[in-house]
């Protein structure tokens, strides 16, 4: 791939009417790319273009009602329901692989099953997930509308993104690691804990990034589980609604479409304000 990229202008073209087939691919990868960074900008842009003129202090009421159809709650239900959410799904998650990969032998019909099942729940609608845990936690369990049901229903749903995230980190981890942490006279959890998972921390980090963003987004798993109140969730199984429902329900409404827009703004920057500080986490762990 160096020796490509050191290639003259000329000896590219040279390479490519030998090979049109790649100048081809090349082509669409660009326009994916191009197509794909469009498709972002023309949603952002739209999106700030229709909220920031309706953005208004009384959109951050503490308490909600009718005149100020404030945020504020459902932001704070959002932030409790991440946190719930990742609490209980992350060491779920991260456990899972790692007996995937340092414990379970290869050929394992086990780790097979595991998998299979993990792509499997990541192809199931949210909706379906939803019903789930409306049966399962407010019915059965007697949850009800709760921060709790929900946390659980997204905690189930992102549980195969955190696994198999961090399977591929861990497996990204060179077995030489392993191997001169065994040298040195360390035990297997010891190496595990000390030296594999501090190398993999980014990947892992990577997948809680994805799962905190499929958290904040989603609202037709929530509907069933959480409850759509607008106020804050001060105990686990009190019903609130996050900031995607009370965006849902003011657009579901039709009276409220503005203050609809301007929550999607809001959502917009902390979605991004949540990667970018994920990131520079990433970042530190994998420089020491």
């Amino acid at each position: 791939m160096d020796a490509i990229n050191k290639l003259s202008f000329k000896d590219k073209l040279r390479s490519y009417k030998k090979h049109p087939g790649s100048l081809i691919l090349l082509i669409l990868v660009i326009l994916s790319a191009i197509i794909t960074a469009g498709v972002v900008l023309v949603l952002v842009g739209y999106i700030l273009i229709m909220g920031i003129p309706n953005l208004s202090l009384d959109l951050f009421a503490w308490e909600y009602n009718t005149d100020n159809v404030s945020m504020m709650p459902a932001i704070i239900n959002t932030i409790l329901m991440t946190f719930y959410s990742l609490l209980l799904a992350v060491p779920i998650g991260v456990g899972a692989a790692i007996y995937l990969v340092e414990y379970a032998k290869r050929g394992n019909k086990l780790v097979s099953v595991v998998r299979i099942t993990a792509e499997t729940l990541s192809g199931i609608p949210s909706i379906v997930y939803g019903l789930f845990g409306y049966l399962m936690f407010a019915v059965a369990c007697g949850l009800g509308y709760s921060l709790l049901g929900g946390a659980l229903t997204l905690a189930i749903m992102i549980l195969p993104l955190i696994m198999r995230t961090t399977e591929e980190a861990l497996k990204a981890v060179p077995d030489a690691y392993r191997e001169g942490s065994f040298g040195l006279g360390a035990g297997h959890l010891r190496t595990i804990f000390k030296v594999v998972l501090p190398s993999a921390v980014p990947g892992i980090l990577a997948g809680v990034i994805l799962a905190i963003g499929r958290i904040v987004g989603e609202t037709a798993a929530l509907l069933y589980s959480a409850g759509t109140i607008a106020q804050v969730a001060v105990n686990p199984l009190d019903s609130g609604r996050t900031l995607a429902v009370h965006m849902y329900a003011l657009l579901s409404e039709g009276l409220y479409t503005d203050q609809a827009y301007a929550t999607a703004v809001v959502l917009l920057v902390m979605v991004i304000g949540i990667n970018a500080l994920s990131g520079v986490i990433a970042r530190k762990l994998a420089a020491k």
